[in-house]
């Protein structure tokens, strides 16, 4: 059944935007949202969450109905902070309260095949892939796609969890029983049972546990912020270079470093893909460039963005201000790139470093012409390898910016 479209409201400075989430992006969404007059009430099941440091909190899971409908009470409009929020919430709510973004969205993007299927629907390129649910689906798709691949869960699966680069077919076997247990058990998925399209295989992209992904060599990887309201009005942010570490975002480098047509390029294509989806709010398109300029949409993601997190400091309008434009209905703000950017995130290992830095003169930031801007997330606590902030460095030239991450040594551990 299709899902029944919100009649588009305008939310007036004053309003209450309610968040499913109650961490870093709904905190920062709180924090811009905030400085335009709205209220905002969060529901997330972390005691002191981020958001809740800011605003009000309902502590309750995620799949609490009753607590997902006393949100609602409170709110004059809700949006979502993470794309695992439970869909079915998401759902209920958008029967029963104003939820611009809708479900269906949320729906898409909690499963890889069901995004890849939407992405390639609106006539934007992926890599290619195929979906697995036995390891005989596995073993001919690597001898259809070539190795190196990538297997992945359609579901779940963050910073570089749930899934494993496949170089040997000699890996096929073991990434499969790790990536999906559950079909690892039974003997017809190991030793060759239907594989899809096969009698006995419905095709359905549920029935399929895991996707491969041919192996893209790519020059780099960018991203675009797109932000759409109900009105339909369509605008896109600077393209990042992305540079990953342990399959941890650790850079974005705006602009990004390729030729201004592929950066145009990117920004045509991540805001065709907002238009095609009908989605409202923010939508970021994470890509790889080839070497000879091609560009194929990886992944998809339904709100603000780790990526996009230098344009708090560095354009006209930040992520989370436009997101709130966005969801309210308002006019979106201006996306223009005010200075040259370098963000860094800031994980557990490198918190305390950071922090005590901010405390005393820097010197690298004095000589290299380079402002520093930390944000801290208010996490209560501290992880190797858990995002706890980000450091927005702006500058004259983006290579200054990198000379202050390595020259600082926060980032060697």
């Amino acid at each position: 059944m299709p899902e029944r479209k919100a009649q588009p409201r305008t939310l007036r400075p004053g309003s209450t935007v309610g968040v499913l989430g109650g961490g870093q992006l709904g905190r920062m969404m709180a924090l811009a949202g905030s400085a335009m007059g709205y209220r905002f009430v969060a529901l997330d099941p972390a005691p002191d969450a981020p958001c809740g440091q800011v605003s009000p909190q309902i502590v309750a899971a995620y799949d609490d109905i009753d607590a997902a409908r006393e949100l609602a009470r409170r709110a004059d409009v809700i949006t979502y902070e993470f794309e695992n929020v439970d869909a079915g919430v998401a759902a209920v709510l958008a029967e029963e309260s104003y939820v611009p973004q809708g479900s269906a969205l949320l729906h898409t993007t909690q499963h890889r095949l069901r995004e890849k299927a939407a992405i390639e629907a609106a006539g934007v390129p992926v890599a290619p892939y195929r979906k697995v649910a036995s390891l005989a689906d596995l073993k001919a798709a690597a001898a259809e796609l070539g190795l190196p691949a990538v297997l992945k869960t359609v579901t779940g699966g963050y910073d570089g969890k749930g899934q494993a680069v496949l170089r040997r077919e000699d890996e096929l076997e073991d990434a499969f029983r790790r990536l999906a247990p559950e079909r690892a058990g039974s003997a017809a998925s190991l030793q060759g049972g239907p594989a899809a399209g096969d009698a006995g295989f419905t095709g359905a992209e549920e029935d399929a546990p895991l996707v491969i992904e041919k192996f893209v060599p790519f020059r780099c990887e960018i991203s675009v912020i797109a932000a759409r309201s109900p009105r339909g009005e369509v605008k896109s942010f600077p393209a990042a270079e992305n540079i990953h570490v342990n399959n941890i975002l650790h850079l974005s480098i705006v602009p990004a470093r390729v030729p201004e047509a592929i950066q145009r390029k990117a920004r045509e294509l991540a805001e065709k893909l907002i238009a095609g989806l009908d989605a409202v709010g923010l939508l970021a398109v994470e890509m790889f460039v080839t070497g000879d300029g091609e560009l194929f949409v990886n992944e998809l993601a339904p709100r603000p963005h780790n990526s996009g997190h230098y344009t708090m400091d560095a354009c006209a309008t930040s992520q989370f201000e436009q997101h709130v434009r966005a969801v309210c209905n308002l006019p979106l703000g201006d996306t223009e790139l005010l200075t040259p950017a370098v963000m860094v995130n800031v994980l557990g290992q490198h918190l305390e470093g950071a922090v005590g830095r901010f405390c005393t003169d820097d010197e690298e930031a004095n000589r290299l012409g380079v402002i520093p801007k930390l944000h801290i997330y208010g996490k209560t606590e501290s992880k190797t390898g858990r995002k706890m902030g980000h450091i927005n460095l702006l500058c004259k030239d983006t290579a200054d910016s990198l000379a202050w991450v390595e020259q600082t040594n926060l980032w060697r551990n």
